[in-house]
């Protein structure tokens, strides 16, 4: 319970490397929850169970727990798993294929800032706004160009100047009646992009404007300084820094859970292993992201206009939740498994009862769970459709394919070599006897 909760801590902490106020207050939050659930677990629940006894499994849902005691413990897991452990090279491979096949087009995902087209399409106002740009270019995307010098009136002549180039480049138009603003020694200038904010036309202009209009009309200027913002600048800006953080927050995620790994379980391998299976997942759900939402085969199946890319913050997003949820759980199953190892099992008998133990536990966590995310796709937003479908796709794979399929294939190969360098105590068949007849 510790360690899983620590996992998603861990995990939840990842935010705060976004180096974002949003971000970080949704870590902080989580880690709080997270920390008071664990404590709660190992100091109320005892009690609260000690105190019910047998009357915790009062009152029975009807029927279900007739059909629960005829399928068995595992249930369906038990069945798929069979021949996973009877074929472990074949069962890896196929599924290895699986999550490599979903995972390929995350290679071409296109993340961009949630805009105009990201909300429902049939919402008045949006059509309104869309119409609106459409029809009267001189109204889309504005940037704000400020210009600071010793001489005010030189940095509005230098504006001027930025102006009349940005007209002629042909991406950029002038707002009608917009004179250049000036306080003392500052002075603003607005251009407008006729493109929508999430377009590459859009995103084309804002580049020529900072890295070649802006300086050549600018640099010139004795003393000056300058700046390009505005509200979709901002926007292009902190799509851009989300995407470059991405990285680091991956890193810092998986290096501090492979550490925290190698010291619950004592072994380099699961650690690994661990790691890698983390990965997959994350693969493959943003390659589901991209195949749903950059394409518009699903639009009819989900109600949505496709926008061409993934908003640029649900991957971060997706990641430290993915890896949260999936560690909680593949940490009970690893537990699971390596005490059947301690007590003398062969591994492939260990992973046969460390997975057939805990297939009840994971297989309702991760049924809420899909259950739960799966609401979020049927809301109009684009960002919380791609947050619900990525959730709960991703939960799924991982505790079906990749816990069910992947992780046991792969502990029955390794054998004992899973727990390197660490030697469990194995129990002796006489102390197995003895404890048996007491």
């Amino acid at each position: 319970m510790v360690v899983s909760g620590l996992a998603v801590i861990v995990s939840m902490a990842g935010l705060y490397v976004a180096q974002d106020a949003t971000f970080s207050s949704m870590a902080t939050a989580t880690i709080v929850v997270v920390a008071v659930a664990v404590l709660g677990s190992l100091t109320v629940l005892p009690a609260l169970l000690a105190k019910l006894g047998h009357r915790a499994d009062r009152p029975r849902v009807p029927l279900l727990w007739r059909l629960n005691r005829r399928i068995g413990p595992g249930g369906i897991s038990r069945r798929i798993l069979a021949p996973v452990l009877r074929f472990p090279r074949i069962a890896l491979a196929i599924s290895a294929v699986a999550v490599v096949a979903l995972a390929v087009p995350a290679l071409g995902m296109k993340t961009e800032p949630g805009g105009l087209n990201t909300l429902p399409q049939a919402i008045p106002e949006v059509r309104t706004m869309t119409a609106l740009q459409e029809n009267f270019p001189s109204r889309g995307t504005s940037y704000s160009v400020v210009a600071k010098a010793p001489d005010g009136q030189a940095a509005v002549a230098a504006l001027a100047k930025l102006q009349a180039e940005a007209v002629r480049s042909g991406e950029l138009v002038a707002m009608p009646g917009q004179e250049i603003r000036r306080s003392g020694n500052t002075a603003v200038l607005t251009v407008v992009s006729p493109h929508p904010e999430s377009s590459s036309q859009a995103k084309d202009a804002l580049l020529k404007l900072r890295n070649e209009l802006a300086p050549a009309a600018l640099s010139s200027l004795p003393g000056a300084t300058w700046a390009v913002g505005g509200e979709a600048a901002s926007s292009s800006d902190y799509g851009q820094h989300q995407r470059d953080q991405l990285p680091y927050v991956i890193a810092f995620v998986l290096g501090l859970t492979l550490v925290m790994m190698a010291f619950t379980f004592r072994s380099l391998a699961v650690a690994l292993v661990t790691t890698l299976l983390n990965l997959a997942s994350v693969a493959a759900c943003f390659g589901v992201l991209s195949l749903v939402f950059q394409h518009t085969w699903a639009e009819g199946l989900l109600n949505f206009t496709s926008p061409g890319f993934v908003v640029s913050w649900i991957p971060l997003f997706l990641f430290v939740i993915l890896v949260g949820l999936s560690m909680d759980y593949h940490v009970f199953v690893l537990g699971r498994i390596r005490e059947g190892v301690a007590e003398g099992l062969t591994p492939r008998e260990a992973v046969r009862k460390g997975i057939t133990e805990s297939a009840g536990v994971v297989t309702s966590a991760a049924a809420v769970m899909v259950s739960v995310f799966a609401v979020f796709a049927t809301l109009g937003m684009i960002e919380m459709k791609q947050m619900g479908v990525g959730l709960a796709v991703a939960v799924l794979i991982d505790a079906t394919l990749v816990r069910i399929v992947m992780l046991p294939s792969i502990m029955v190969l390794l054998g004992r070599k899973a727990w390197w360098p660490n030697r469990l105590h194995v129990a002796q068949p006489e102390q197995t006897r003895e404890l048996v007849t007491v």
